[in-house]
């Protein structure tokens, strides 16, 4: 089975911790008994309500400005806990250890937290979505596999007809169906996804040389000027900014 999921784990920092209702964009609602439901906003805060139903509240950071998925998300997850046991039992642990505060409790909060983001996306992606893009991508199990194949791969030197084979489709079946799932081409998706990677390593503090060449840019110039059209600034600036 292609794995949807590790690449964009791993190379967007993840973090969970408890918070106020202000701050809050991850609710467990339920009764005193146990919790019945999570509502997650992706990009913005809890819509709260004054809600009298809820149990906990979390803040979920995952550099949603430049992570493709968290911007498929819709504006609201709504993750039923009554269908799904051991994921209403990892809520359960989460809750006591943000009830008891024992020591280290953030840390246990924040690593039950990644594998409940991963019960969450995944229950996403099986449901599928009504909206082009990556969420409706990854849920299409052709497609998935070219997907994948570029988060793993970006720096290959990928052809429509490449990443056509990968999907097990013929050249004009593969890019139709991508432009209408994913919502742009496949060559749209592998420079924006190249981009947001290098984008990373620049902030990291890599060279803007070794950066093009990683991500198959034929020049550094060449680099610079896809890389100002998307972000606005050189990537040299980005560099020193961090340097």
């Amino acid at each position: 089975m292609v794995d949807r999921l590790t690449t964009l784990m791993e190379r967007f920092q993840l973090s969970v911790s408890p918070a106020d209702r202000v701050e809050a964009n991850l609710l467990a609602l339920g009764d005193q008994e146990q919790p019945t439901c999570l509502k997650f906003y992706p990009r913005g805060q809890a819509d709260y309500g004054g809600q009298k139903d809820l149990l906990f509240a979390a803040r979920v950071d995952w550099v949603s400005g430049h992570n493709p998925l968290m911007s498929a998300l819709p504006k609201m997850v709504h993750f039923d806990l009554s269908a799904s046991g051991d994921t209403l039992d990892l809520v359960q642990l989460m809750l006591s250890e943000a009830r008891v505060h024992r020591c280290g409790a953030q840390s246990v909060i924040n690593r039950l937290g990644e594998v409940l983001m991963v019960r969450l996306l995944r229950n996403q992606i099986e449901q599928g979505a009504t909206e082009p893009g990556l969420l409706a991508g990854l849920a299409d199990a052709r497609l998935s596999r070219a997907i994948v194949c570029i988060h793993d791969h970006p720096g290959r030197l990928w052809s429509n007809g490449d990443l056509a084979a990968e999907a097990g489709l013929s050249l004009s079946r593969f890019c139709q169906l991508f432009a209408a799932e994913v919502g742009e081409t496949p060559m749209g998706y592998l420079r924006r996804w190249r981009l947001t990677l290098a984008h990373q390593d620049l902030g990291r503090g890599d060279r803007v040389e070794a950066v093009a060449r990683r991500y198959a840019y034929s020049s550094p110039e060449g680099f610079t000027r896809a890389f100002r059209k998307a972000y606005g600034l050189a990537p040299v600036a980005l560099r020193q900014a961090v340097g």
